[in-house]
């Protein structure tokens, strides 16, 4: 019985301090970075550009998330490789895993008008040789001119140094940063589909009386 009890307490006593990082977290964010994506994103609906969303792993999960949500309540034209595996696959089978996502962007003709966004843990870097293919994307859009943003953990990678606008979501726990990494991107995300320059249409539940 008090093992039992030891084991509870050590469990209720985890939950609460992730929650207390995940508060920290959130009153750290940068706002005025958030308030420049949301003032890019227009500007690339408004020329009639795309946005596409790149991520690996959870990252690219929430990339999915993003291309639902912007499309649906933003009408913005968005895209992510993720979602595309048949392509991607035949890519990384013929080409390789590092340019995937690149050969991906350039077979959808990327240009100045469009935005490449990134949601990942440590932004890319290839020193250690960690998400390559998007640090590969990257200088793909940099060389063509397109707006670079990203929600990102650690110290921001390769991402936050190419960025024209980027959130890097605080490390309080070296032990948490991939999970506070991750949630944050979709608070991002929807902070950016609910901002009043972005937001075009309403959400479902927020109509049912």
């Amino acid at each position: 019985m008090e093992a039992c009890e030891q084991t509870e307490s050590a469990v209720t006593a985890f939950a609460q301090t992730y929650l207390e990082e995940v508060e920290a977290i959130a009153a750290r964010l940068d706002a005025g970075a958030i308030e420049r994506m949301a003032a890019i994103l227009t500007e690339v609906r408004d020329a009639g550009g795309r946005v596409f969303f790149l991520g690996v792993g959870g990252g690219a999960a929430n990339a999915s998330h993003a291309v639902n949500d912007f499309r649906k309540l933003a009408g913005i034209e968005c895209y992510a490789p993720s979602d595309h595996m048949a392509e991607l696959t035949a890519r990384i089978n013929d080409e390789g895993w590092d340019g995937c996502y690149a050969e991906w962007l350039r077979g959808s003709h990327i240009c100045e008008r469009d935005a490449v966004f990134v949601f990942s843990v440590g932004g890319g870097n290839l020193e250690k040789r960690v998400s390559v293919n998007l640090v590969e994307s990257l200088k793909l859009a940099v060389r063509v001119r397109a707006r670079v943003l990203g929600v990102v953990g650690r110290d921001g990678g390769y991402t936050a140094a190419a960025a024209d606008a980027c959130v890097i979501v605080p490390m309080i726990s070296a032990e948490s940063v991939t999970p506070h990494t991750e949630e944050f991107q979709t608070v991002v995300l929807h902070l950016l589909v609910s901002h009043p320059l972005l937001k075009q249409r309403e959400t479902r539940w927020e109509q049912v009386r």
